[in-house]
């Protein structure tokens, strides 16, 4: 992907586009690559990075939700489970199948979650990633070592996947790219354009010009998540908020705090959530919260009460209980609910479930949902934007549809598996390119060179955070490094000494929100 060609089909295009896309996320990527594929003309605008928000800040896992199930929520949880075996199906070097050992300490607990995993393995069917099975107490310690053991009873082992999100999103936009859509980050859209009350386009700026554009299109659809409220108010400027922000934090640890390749969910918290402790990348991520959050931020904060309730609530399952010394990295990210009608529900309580709404002015807005249905929420969306534009009518055909560098026999041992097909390409830019630049993180001049010259990465931050992830899983570390980086960036993209300084002092006060002082 190559931004300046991206943005002169842009500037050339004298036709409205069939579907533009405001956002750049799960939602907006993943409507790209369907429109994009049923052959409509379409186009994606992002005012910041790629999945630089809540896309790049999950738990790392592609599930139907356990917790659902437990809450009743039988069709979100059948939807979810057919979409993580597609999602499996479609990525193989993204996605792989992960095994879930749930602690029991009462003697009732290993039954109970033995019979509502047999029946999330049924209704898996034969998209299933194995079964699930009871633990007695001595299997339990073998599989996940470092559990507490005082009043352990057993446990249940299950399967979900796992995923690297950003490395998700980008291998989208690069699918959507190689079925004709034109994608630009760092362009936001500053307002609709209106004709006779119906929208006709998008007015636009090119945030690292300064640019101003005015775009046509036959249909524009919002898909920015937690900030769709912005959007859906410059359409109709007193309609009431319908996106709740809900806060979900993540503390990463060495993966000695887990010493295994299974992950841990633990079905009992201090606010009634589960947590999960699931190895990623030789480090562990621990959470998640649910923290309801007044308004929107591109950088949301953790919170102090937030990082003791993960510290305290895997520290009771653990025999070595992580202090905040321990924590790597910790990243926060918003989930985009659907306001409820009844405003005491809490956050846990509020269904993931998405939703499309049509505005009077032709306005198509996607609400809700989470990363695992995000193809399925991409389906339900094009399918509204093809009837609302009146556009010619075709098929969905995403359920079989490869994403961008498909490897079957992708080695998970390798930390470049994520790059798939494109791996060997990459290894070849430079024979003496391959080296690491950290004996921590997995980091090399050519994965940035390809960052900048393949993936679109435009700022320090996109090499650091989500092309490469070592901002996620070590921020120390990746301080450390920076500067090398910073050099090696700048050069491929032409810039000079005061372009890098400048990055690198951005990059430096970004990276304190993912260090606990």
């Amino acid at each position: 992907m190559k931004r300046k060609s991206h943005l002169k089909k842009v500037q050339q295009r004298k036709k409205p586009w069939d579907v533009l896309i405001i956002g750049g996320g799960a939602s907006g990527l993943g409507a790209a690559v369907d429109a994009a594929s049923r052959g409509y003309r379409t186009l994606l605008l992002e005012k910041n990075d790629f999945a630089k928000g809540t896309s790049s800040r999950s738990t790392k896992l592609v599930h139907g939700g356990v917790r659902y199930l437990q809450n009743g929520d039988v069709s979100l949880v059948i939807e979810a489970l057919k979409e993580r075996g597609i999602m499996r199906k479609n990525a193989p070097h993204l996605v792989q199948d992960l095994s879930f050992v749930i602690p029991s300490y009462d003697w009732w607990n290993s039954p109970f979650y033995g019979i509502g995993l047999k029946i999330y393995d049924m209704m898996a069917g034969k998209l299933g990633l194995g079964p699930s099975t009871l633990l007695d107490r001595e299997e339990a310690i073998e599989l996940i070592p470092n559990v507490q053991t005082k009043g352990l009873r057993g446990g249940v082992i299950y399967h979900d996947g796992q995923f690297d999100d950003a490395r998700m999103a980008i291998s989208l936009a690069q699918t959507a790219e190689n079925h004709g859509a034109s994608l630009i980050n760092y362009f936001a859209v500053t307002d609709l354009k209106k004709e006779n009350g119906m929208i006709t386009g998008v007015k636009a700026c090119d945030a690292l010009t300064g640019e101003e554009y005015s775009i046509d299109a036959r249909v524009v659809v919002n898909a920015t998540g937690v900030f769709s409220d912005a959007i859906i108010q410059m359409d109709e400027p007193k309609k009431r908020k319908l996106i709740v922000p809900s806060q979900g934090v993540h503390i990463v640890l060495e993966k000695k705090f887990l010493n295994g390749p299974h992950a841990i969910m633990v079905p009992h918290t201090t606010d009634g959530r589960v947590l999960f402790a699931v190895p990623w990348n030789d480090y562990v991520v621990v959470g998640t919260t649910d923290t309801l959050i007044e308004a929107p931020a591109d950088e949301p904060q953790a919170l102090v009460k937030e990082i003791d309730f993960i510290l305290e609530n895997a520290g009771t399952y653990m025999t070595m209980p992580p202090t905040r010394t321990d924590v790597k990295s910790v990243f926060a990210g918003l989930r985009p609910l659907a306001a409820p009608e009844d405003d005491s529900k809490a956050t846990k309580e509020i269904s993931r479930h998405h939703k499309v709404t049509v505005s009077t002015s032709g306005l198509v807005s996607i609400l809700g949902g989470k990363w695992t249905t995000y193809r399925k929420m991409a389906e339900d969306l094009v399918n509204t934007a093809q009837s609302v534009g009146g556009l010619p009518e075709r098929a969905c055909i995403t359920q079989n549809l490869p994403i961008h560098g498909y490897d079957y026999n992708a080695n998970w041992e390798n930390p470049m598996h994520v790059y798939g097909a494109d791996t060997d390409k990459i290894l070849r830019l430079d024979a003496e390119g391959n080296t690491s630049l950290s004996t921590d993180l997995h980091i090399t001049k050519n994965m940035i060179v390809w960052a900048a010259e393949e993936e679109m990465a435009m700022t320090l931050e996109d090499v650091l955070a989500r092309r490469t992830r070592a901002l996620f899983l070590n921020a120390e570390e990746t301080l450390k490094i920076a500067p090398k980086v910073a050099t090696i960036f700048a050069k491929v993209l032409h810039k000079g000494k005061d372009w890098e300084k400048e990055q690198l002092d951005t990059f430096r006060t970004l990276a304190k929100n993912y260090q606990l002082s």
